[in-house]
């Protein structure tokens, strides 16, 4: 007889799967969900899921009083004016790529117009022995600073050359707006000076004082500017 050989199943290999990779697994499918979730609170603004957006903190110091004015003086019109300023600054030898600003700044303000009423001398009004008849003479209406609404005005657009953004970085006021601001209440105010803000100012003082002066007695009340 030969040699009898025993056919026994080869024993079964073991995989060994490291327990890391499903965690891993676990960690990118969580990062991805909390990818989603965020982009869509941040698109959709839905509470709590807007992780992504700004939180607003005032620290503002409280306003310090610099200094009171005691005014004297009646306010007869005032005129709201809008105006759209391109200002650019340019450099003499290089490309607006390079070195230049240019802002387009939409900008909203009010003018007032006014009769001052403090400098009167004595013979600014005079009434007469039966106190029906009055007379006042007062100065013409004047125009106020333009008071610019920071509200309603806003930048449209704002080009910077290359060496501008850098300097921006470095600057403890960068992209500064204060001379659009200037060049548009200069504007405004010019705006005013070309309207009748003065003359329609003037008629409502004298239309005011006429019905006080009236109601106090007075028959007839004359005003003149000059």
């Amino acid at each position: 007889m030969g040699e009898e050989t025993e056919n026994s199943p080869a024993p079964a290999r073991r995989s060994w799967k490291r327990p890391g990779g499903r965690w891993r697994l676990a960690a990118a499918v969580l990062l991805v969900l909390a990818v989603a979730l965020m982009l869509i609170g941040q698109v959709l603004r839905i509470p709590g899921l807007d992780v992504l957006g700004t939180d607003v903190k005032d620290r503002s110091g409280p306003a310090v009083l610099k200094s009171v004015q005691d005014l004297s003086r009646y306010e007869g019109a005032a005129g709201t004016y809008q105006v759209v300023v391109d200002l650019e600054h340019d450099a003499r030898f290089l490309p607006d790529t390079i070195r230049g600003t240019r802002t387009l700044y939409v900008a909203s303000g009010s003018v007032a117009s006014y009769v001052e009423f403090g400098g009167l001398g004595d013979g600014a009004v005079t009434v007469d022995a039966d106190r029906t008849e009055a007379t006042l003479r007062l100065p013409h209406a004047r125009l106020a600073e333009p008071a610019l609404d920071p509200e309603r005005s806003y930048a449209v657009s704002k080009q910077r050359g290359l060496l501008d953004r850098i300097g921006d970085l470095f600057s403890d006021n960068p992209a500064s707006e204060q001379a659009v601001h200037v060049l548009a209440a200069r504007r405004i105010g010019d705006a005013a000076r070309e309207s009748d803000l003065t003359s329609r100012a003037e008629r409502n003082t004298a239309a005011m004082l006429r019905e006080l002066l009236r109601g106090l007695g007075f028959e007839r009340v004359t005003v003149t500017f000059g």
